[in-house]
Parts: structure tokens; sequence; C-alpha cells
């Protein structure tokens, strides 16, 4: 068989994903972006803040410099972050507000802080997440900005890949490091 032809189906499948991206991209620009608030929001036609949009540049769905992605960490600043610590939400669930930050919040809104070119603001952040670790140099999944206690599960995986992600964020290159 021609290798050419071979691939012809494989083709025919990325140029479909490739279509269906596209819709789910404009579909997200045009009902997860809330205009009024200059921010991506935790659902479609929303006004609440998730930090999950922080990944927004992470995820490559838009560059650091593009203004969406500027409002939506300034929004986070403003009502997500406190003490350091970023909550994943702050409408009530189940269990009602959120009173501790979820960990992998903060390493999230480190990421990109680095992105946009402030990373001093991010070494501060990610020095002091350090901080909150135990004897073992491990995290839990929540923290409680006010007291430092850790709760939630414990260790928490995702927690950890936000300190590997984070310091490879952070690191100097190392071509450049030498």
């Amino acid at each position: 068989m021609d290798p050419i032809a071979a691939l012809a189906p494989w083709r025919a499948f990325w140029s479909l994903w490739a279509r269906f991206a596209a819709e789910i991209r404009d579909e997200i620009l045009a009902n997860g972006w809330n205009e009024e608030r200059r921010c991506f929001v935790d659902s479609f036609g929303g006004r609440d803040l998730d930090a999950s949009m922080l990944l927004v540049h992470e995820l490559g769905f838009l560059p650091a410099d593009d203004p969406r992605f500027v409002g939506t960490v300034a929004a986070v600043e403003s009502e997500l972050l406190q003490d350091g610590h970023v909550f994943r939400y702050r409408a009530a669930d189940d269990f009602g507000e959120p009173e501790n930050a979820f960990n992998i919040c903060t390493f999230w809104y480190i990421n990109a802080l680095a992105a946009l070119g402030r990373k001093d603001e991010a070494r501060e952040l990610f020095d002091n997440m350090l901080q909150q670790r135990n004897a073992l140099g491990l995290l839990a999944e929540d923290l409680n900005p006010a007291t430092g206690e850790q709760w939630g599960n414990f260790p928490q995986t995702y927690s950890m890949a936000g300190i590997i992600n984070g310091a490879l964020r952070l690191s100097t290159a190392w071509e450049t490091a030498f």
C-alpha cells in the first residue's frame, strides 16, 4: 500500500478534530468570557470566578499578553487571592462558602504571574508555598490562609505537581545558567 494513501484516514481525522476544536474554542470565547466583568467565568453565561481559568494560557488557549488572560488574572487577584493563597472559587457549594485555599490554584496563579513577566511576585509566592510544606516536604490539598493549617487530602499529588511545575517555570534556563 502506498504510504501516502495509508495516511489519508488520519488526515481526515485530524481535519475533523481541528474543525471541532475551532468550534469549541469559538463557543468558549463567546460564552465563557464575561464582557461586563472582563474575565473568564466558571460557566457559560455565568458571573462567578473559578481559578481554573488561570489555565487558559498554560493550556495554549490564549497567549499571555491577550487582554482576556490579563483580565482574568486581575479578577482572580481581586476576588480569589487571600494572604498569598488562591481559592478555587468563593461561591457557596454543598459545604457552604469555602474557608480554605486550594493549593494547586495558588500554583496556577504563580505560573500565570510568571507568564505575565511578573516573576519576582511569582517567586515570592512560590517561596511562601514552599514554607507551607510539612517536615517531609509535603502539602495537603488545601490550606487555611489565616492559620496556615493544611486541610483535605494529604499528601496531594496536585500540590506536589504544582511545586514541580512552578519550579520549572521559575528556574533559569539550563542554557543560560552556566
